[in-house]
């Protein structure tokens, strides 16, 4: 059974997140999207735990749920939560975020009432504790040896724990005596698969990608996600295959392209400036319109920090795929900023109703059919993307990046194979 997966998510009870953000919206824009597991978020937050108590039930005993008064619903919920750890180190302060998923909801009970004495779990779905990262990994372990822990969106430049701003240049030094309790890494959406590859110390983590959705909407959970092909789908099935790195069952990664991100390159968003690393370097990480400093980007952090050329490949990695969400290459189409207005949604839902769901028409359609059914822009685009094959002009101090439009006239067509009707996914399985 194909699982995609999308571990990382908040729900209203965190800052800055859509009041929407509730169960039954999940549900109802996951089967959209075609994300048939997700993450719960904010496990740690009591009223949203006492929501997920009411709301879910686990019938196969199997620690993924489902809608307790909506059975025809088939979206699959896994408990997950993410937490800040605040703490000194060597006189510097640290803020580390880090994701947790639980297999039910009486470990995650027992978990939350550990945390309780570093931090108060009401205040923010994604609570700060004053805990250290082997400290937090300790706790979590410890209430349940099932549990996972990992680090959350590791290179951004706040809260990364390779992040530039309070991050680590070490995994080790992170973790410490509890490095080899972590067997995952969230790459978060300025950063991808390629660049974590060109550091060798990484080789033994699992790469994960997660939307850190604050919004129901498809736009936003499922841009980054996770796809596996499972026996009989349960917590453990998907724990052992990310900690195996077992590519039977763990198939690959969807993607952004890490242009794409709000942190890609340095640069300075009020001056409107950006550089990718080597030409940042060579500026002193200055900005030569204000003089003030360059937030660093992701892009120089991997520069700093590796140990291996650009386009290092393992020998039999885990694999991605590039792909951007269908609202915004509609809306790019269309010339339209708001990818709620109503123009972007009629294509949308044109396309939906075709092809099933958001991810059958971003992997699995043909070009000749997305353009008898939407635009054959639309279709350019899509297909252009599969194919890492569309520019994008990468994003920059909290500004996302954004798609080189009209895409260029290089354009190559996909393989004949795919066209004659091979989806990309059959190419993973």
């Amino acid at each position: 059974m194909i699982i995609i997966a999308d571990f990382h998510i908040h729900s209203r009870f965190s800052r800055a997140t859509s009041k929407n953000m509730n169960l039954i919206n999940l549900a109802q824009f996951c089967n959209i999207k075609g994300i048939n597991l997700i993450g719960t978020g904010d496990f740690t937050h009591p009223k949203w735990l006492n929501e997920l108590k009411d709301g879910l039930r686990d019938s196969n005993k199997n620690g993924l749920y489902r809608l307790s008064h909506n059975i025809k619903n088939p979206t699959l919920f896994i408990l997950s939560s993410e937490v800040c750890t605040v703490f000194n180190h060597e006189n510097d302060i640290k803020k580390i975020h880090h994701v947790i998923l639980t297999p039910n909801i009486e470990d995650a009970e027992l978990l939350n009432d550990k945390l309780s004495k570093y931090g108060n779990l009401n205040i923010d779905g994604r609570p700060i504790l004053n805990l250290t990262p082997p400290h937090l990994t300790e706790i979590v372990l410890e209430s349940s040896n099932r549990n996972i822990i990992f680090p959350a969106h590791a290179w951004t430049p706040w809260y990364g724990m390779f992040g530039s701003k309070s991050g680590f240049d070490d995994f080790e030094e992170c973790y410490q005596d509890k490095s080899d309790k972590i067997f995952a890494l969230e790459t978060g959406l300025s950063s991808d698969p390629l660049m974590n590859w060109r550091l060798s110390k990484l080789d033994r983590l699992t790469l994960l990608s997660n939307s850190d959705s604050h919004s129901a909407w498809p736009w936003r959970i499922g841009r980054e996600a996770n796809v596996f092909d499972l026996n009989k789908p349960s917590y453990i099935e998907i724990s052992e295959a990310i900690k195996n790195k077992e590519k039977k069952k763990f198939k690959f990664t969807i993607e952004t392209n890490p242009a794409y991100g709000k942190y890609h390159w340095s640069g300075h968003r009020k001056c409107g400036i950006s550089m990718p690393a080597k030409k940042a370097i060579s500026h002193g990480n200055i900005c030569p319109i204000c003089r003030k400093k360059f937030i660093l980007g992701v892009d120089q952090r991997v520069e700093k920090l590796a140990d291996r050329e650009f386009g290092y490949r393992p020998s039999d990695p885990i694999d991605f795929v590039y792909l951007l969400p269908l609202s915004e290459i509609i809306a790019h189409t269309l010339g339209i900023e708001n990818l709620g207005h109503p123009k972007i949604w009629q294509i949308y839902n044109t396309l939906i109703e075709k092809f099933g769901n958001e991810y059958s028409v971003l992997l699995n359609a043909k070009k000749r059919e997305i353009s008898q059914t939407a635009d054959e822009n639309i279709a350019e685009i899509i297909v252009g993307i599969r194919n890492n094959n569309v520019k994008v002009i990468p994003g920059y101090d909290g500004i996302y990046g954004k798609i080189e439009f009209p895409i260029t006239n290089d354009f190559k067509e996909p393989n004949s194979e795919r066209e004659k009707g091979i989806s990309y996914l059959d190419e993973f399985l």
